[in-house]
């Protein structure tokens, strides 16, 4: 049945009908051009609106999203027939007016505001995500073949308990559930910028029916008090990856690490180049460290911890890591000082037997025993896909203990033990104790100690051909004939390392000798 519409609506509301019957082969600029004479009269647009099929949204939306059409927009969120707005992935395609974002947030404030929602309403989730449902507008703009698929383009799961924030208050109960905005929060000095703030505010007036959720909060140098202000507005618990990148003071993560306790579904974890304030009390930093590692009985869907250049692990690794309740996935602690004692602590802890990724580049392992690493690896033997011991300091001795941990590592994937001082003997045992290991096809190994030529690091061409093509020799008698890769010590002036693989891929200063 056919609405019924003024002459002049009824004219492009048929045509739009017959072009969207076409093949989705069809010349795209075709819909295009109906799309922008349509929106030539915006009031005849936005009349249109009521009676304008639910397919025929998508294409029309970029079109006024495109042409600046502020009205057309407002409109148009107001209408909206599918339960999401992918607006994120259209602002990645055209880099939004501030004034065109505004439309866009002003028509759900508007529907916000009404005590009835419109007959069409189907709104629910207005996701500003760049990255997020690609493929919607592509499909409905006839630009790529695809089927309706993306009629119901994938929600966020619906929001059922929320943490009390810092500044909430009661409000009374809506009729209808909340719209919840999705967005990737990058916190840093300058922000947030005029679109941010238009929306901080817009989340503030209309708390309690729009939420403000975050997926994926990066934090960069930016006043505690500004980051204050902007997290009392974010549903926490909707944070499933943090990312701290700041150079903070320790009592400034102390005062952070509440927050984080309201990160109840967070997933991924990174904290890095926080250090202790020089002279400190002991008893201060004590409080800051419990305060942290009070958060992690909070994080019970935690699988990914990097901690990065983070002063104060020493001696309080065991602190920070035992309240975690639950096996993690990956751990990383690189650029770190760490003692025997946390390293043993390490292995003992319940929550690393079923890591596939771990990394412990940087942190310096020379005068610790073997002994701790070694549990460590032999306890994730089972899981364990990815291994980097970069830069350890690690010495013939203390990597020979290592090999029988390594060569139960049935799942691992790719090892990088590069920076640390091994000899040839000591490679060729590595290849013979993991020649088993069929799922090892990564492998970044340290240039021979007899491939240098002087104390300072200087590489051997020659030798380091030589042992290079030794070390093949040795893979193809085991039946592993792969590629071994070398990384020779970093220079002494520029601190790049050389490559071979096979040729050797040499820093400005080697070639210029």
């Amino acid at each position: 049945m056919w609405p019924i519409l003024p002459q002049k609506v009824y004219f492009q509301y048929s045509f739009w009908r017959r072009l969207f019957r076409m093949d989705i082969q069809s010349p795209p600029k075709l819909l295009e051009l109906a799309s922008q004479s349509l929106l030539r009269d915006e009031a005849l647009a936005i009349a249109a609106l009521e009676e304008l099929p639910a397919e025929l949204f998508p294409p029309l939306f970029s079109a006024a999203f495109a042409g600046m059409r502020s009205q057309a927009l407002k409109a148009m969120v107001q209408a909206w027939p599918f339960p999401c707005l992918p607006l994120g992935a259209l602002m990645k395609e055209h880099k939004p007016h501030l004034e065109t974002f505004k439309a866009a947030i002003d028509g759900l404030d508007v529907l916000l505001a009404q005590e009835v929602r419109p007959r069409r309403w189907k709104l629910q989730v207005l996701d500003l995500r760049l990255n997020a449902h690609q493929d919607f507008w592509t499909v409905w703009s006839g630009t790529r073949a695809g089927v309706c698929s993306l009629l119901e383009p994938e929600v966020a799961q619906p929001v059922r308990k929320r943490c009390q924030v810092e500044g909430a208050r009661a409000w009374p109960k809506q009729t209808w559930a909340p719209v919840e905005v999705l967005i990737d929060l990058y916190l840093k000095e300058g922000t947030p910028d005029a679109s941010l703030s238009y929306l901080l505010k817009k989340v503030e007036q209309r708390r309690g029916s729009l939420l403000l959720c975050c997926q994926k909060l990066r934090v960069f140098t930016m006043s505690m008090q500004n980051i204050r202000k902007i997290l009392k507005l974010v549903q926490l618990d909707s944070v499933q990856g943090l990312e701290v990148n700041c150079t903070w003071k320790l009592a400034t993560l102390g005062t952070f690490a509440p927050y984080l306790g309201q990160m109840v579904n967070l997933h991924r974890l990174l904290l890095s180049h926080i250090h202790m304030t020089p002279h400190a009390a002991p008893d201060e930093e004590k409080y800051c460290v419990s305060q942290l590692s009070a958060q992690f009985p909070s994080l019970q869907h935690l699988q990914e911890l990097y901690l990065d250049s983070i002063s104060f692990l020493e001696g309080r690794l065991d602190q920070v890591l035992r309240c975690l309740k639950n096996p993690l996935e990956a751990l990383s602690i690189t650029n770190c000082v760490i003692s025997e004692a946390d390293l043993m602590h390490l292995s003992q802890c319940p929550s690393v037997s079923q890591l596939k990724y771990l990394d412990l580049s940087g942190v310096n392992l020379t005068s610790i025993s073997s002994e701790p690493l070694r549990v460590l690896i032999e306890k994730a033997s089972a899981t364990l896909q990815d291994l980097n011991l970069d830069e350890c300091g690690i010495v013939d001795s203390q990597f020979s203990a290592l090999l029988p941990a390594l060569s139960h590592c049935s799942q691992l994937i790719a090892f990088s033990f590069c920076g640390n001082s091994i000899s040839m003997a000591v490679l060729e045992s590595l290849l013979r104790h993991t020649a088993g290991l069929s799922k090892l096809n990564h492998v970044l190994y340290p240039a021979p100690l007899e491939s240098y030529e002087d104390m300072r690091g200087t590489p051997n061409l020659g030798l380091l051909a030589h042992l290079h093509a030794r070390l093949k020799q040795v893979l193809q008698e085991l039946g592993r004939p792969s590629v071994v890769w070398f990384s020779a010590n970093p220079c002494p002036h520029c601190g790049d390392g050389a490559i071979y693989n096979p040729e050797p891929i040499l820093c400005p200063c080697y070639m210029a000798t």
